[in-house]
């Protein structure tokens, strides 16, 4: 365990030290969840578009509880860990740059567990729906980058926010199939799909 810690901080230093003064703002920008709305605007759209507004405000609603169970376990992992962020680790002054500092703890990243959670569960259920949605993924990789940029966390806070984020939205998945299996059973072709490809491949 100690081999790992050593190599996530040493990770992290090298990651968090390719930043500048010159790009703080674009990942201050990118950071903060309200400036990716008109992304998932533009996604809720299409869903309504294609789904109809029955089936795209069940989507909507078991999306927000995935989310909701998201973060309130993985406050519990930080609770429970009470790991540093990097920018108030005292072994790490003077090595970093912590453009940002938060009096919570690090582990794990909430960034990632919550927009992974959103990213898979919108991916398994609309890919037979809406073409490109592999795209998503790009949505938590630099959203969860920017943290490490910050000083916020450290690249193991990330990678285990991943997991826990993918776990969430398996959890929920088979919610949201046996609410679509009950309330629209009808084969909806949009792109040609199946009511069971989203999840059950």
């Amino acid at each position: 365990m100690e081999t790992l810690l050593e190599l996530d901080r040493n990770l992290f230093i090298y990651l968090n030290s390719l930043g500048s003064e010159t790009f703080d703002g674009f990942w201050l920008f990118i950071t903060k969840q309200i400036n990716w709305i008109p992304i998932f605007a533009i996604i809720l759209y299409l869903v309504f578009k294609n789904l109809g507004w029955r089936h795209a405000l069940m989507i909507i609603v078991v999306m927000a509880l995935l989310i909701t169970l998201t973060d309130q376990t993985t406050n519990l992992f930080k609770n429970g860990f009470q790991r540093l962020r990097p920018g108030s680790d005292p072994d790490l002054a003077g090595l970093i740059r912590a453009v940002q500092t938060r009096k919570s703890f690090s582990f794990i990243s909430g960034h990632a567990s919550n927009s992974m959670a959103a990213a898979f569960f919108l991916y398994k259920v609309l890919k037979p729906y809406l073409k490109y949605m592999g795209f998503i993924f790009l949505w938590p990789l630099i959203f969860a980058y920017s943290r490490i940029y910050l000083g916020l966390h450290y690249p193991g806070d990330i990678l285990c926010g991943y997991v826990w984020g993918i776990l969430m939205a398996m959890l929920m998945l088979r919610l949201y199939a046996y609410l679509r299996d009950k309330y629209f059973p009808q084969k909806e072709y949009v792109d040609n799909p199946t009511n069971d490809e989203p999840i059950r491949n």
